[in-house]
């Protein structure tokens, strides 16, 4: 097994699109999940989003190799013992991040950057279950990762100025720009972005316009390049109420309580372009292929 400095734990859709920044950057880096069938499975979607670059002759054969090379599957947790920064980014559970840092805790050398990757969740809450809360910071990301230019630096109550300087560094690594936020619950993009996906959901719902129609008036009224229901498909509709959901009990606000379109929707396992169902249809390449007719049938 390829040693590597960077290692990112969660072959999810993040993940993926983590690895394959930094691996274009020409960074090795070591993708770990549960198992190594799951690691390979995301470095398979990696690959796919390669092809997709090359058909847009955004990124030729020769990269696709290049980029592949560098990114190393495994299932090995211990890896993480050699690493100088451990970026986590599994699912935005509480739970599931507590446990794992403290198991970061105990392996980590007590100079390596941790990082997590959360859209909704505490730092200081995370960091605390650690020995070292002052070398815990938040970095979200936004997907798709190699070409949204923003990462948002979330600090812990705790976090020291070397964390940060070195957080620094690796945006500037990936070639990102940065805010600053204060820690609270949705940070800055988050808190923004979904009250309005919310309310295009409730619009469609209540059959004032059609999700196409919707998208349109957004993009050609407000310079926007993708619409709220698009937007909400592509970063998967089960994550988009996972953040609704922890917002709502941070901040108890009525705003941040899930349509019942959109809980209809992830209940029938309609999660937007990866199973090529949501608000819209897709092929297997994530190609819109037509509207959804989800309005069609009561939310219930």
């Amino acid at each position: 097994m390829a040693k590597a400095n960077i290692i990112i734990i969660g072959a999810g859709v993040m993940g993926q699109g983590l690895v394959e920044a930094i691996a274009g950057a020409g960074h090795d880096v070591i993708l770990i999940d549960k198992t190594t069938k799951l690691a390979e499975r995301g470095i398979k979607g990696v690959t796919e989003s390669i092809d997709h670059e090359i058909e847009r002759w955004g990124l030729t054969k020769s990269d696709k190799k290049a980029i592949l090379a560098r990114i190393h599957p495994s299932s090995d947790l211990s890896q993480v013992e050699d690493a100088e920064i451990v970026l986590e980014a599994i699912p935005d559970d509480l739970k599931a991040k507590k446990k794992l840092f403290s198991q970061l805790d105990s392996l980590c050398d007590s100079n390596t950057l941790l990082i997590t990757n959360t859209s909704t969740l505490s730092i200081s809450e995370i960091a605390a279950v650690t020995d070292r809360p002052e070398k815990i910071i938040g970095m979200h990301f936004l997907n798709p990762v190699t070409k949204i230019p923003l990462v948002e630096f979330i600090k812990g109550l705790k976090t020291d100025q070397e964390t940060f300087d070195k957080a620094v560094q690796f945006a500037e690594l990936l070639n990102k720009q940065y805010i600053t936020v204060n820690e609270y619950p949705g940070f800055v993009t988050t808190r923004i972005i979904v009250p309005m996906l919310n309310e295009a959901m409730h619009i469609l719902m209540e059959g004032v316009a059609s999700a196409k129609d919707i998208d349109r008036a957004m993009k050609l009224g407000f310079g926007f390049n993708v619409g709220p229901l698009t937007l909400a498909d592509m970063m998967g509709l089960d994550v988009v109420m996972s953040w609704m959901e922890n917002l709502l009990s941070e901040l108890v606000e009525h705003k941040y309580n899930p349509c019942p379109m959109l809980r209809k929707l992830v209940r029938s396992g309609h999660l937007g372009v990866k199973t090529g169902k949501g608000f819209f249809i897709y092929d297997a390449e994530g190609n819109k292929i037509e509207e959804n007719n989800v309005n069609s049938v009561k939310a219930n």
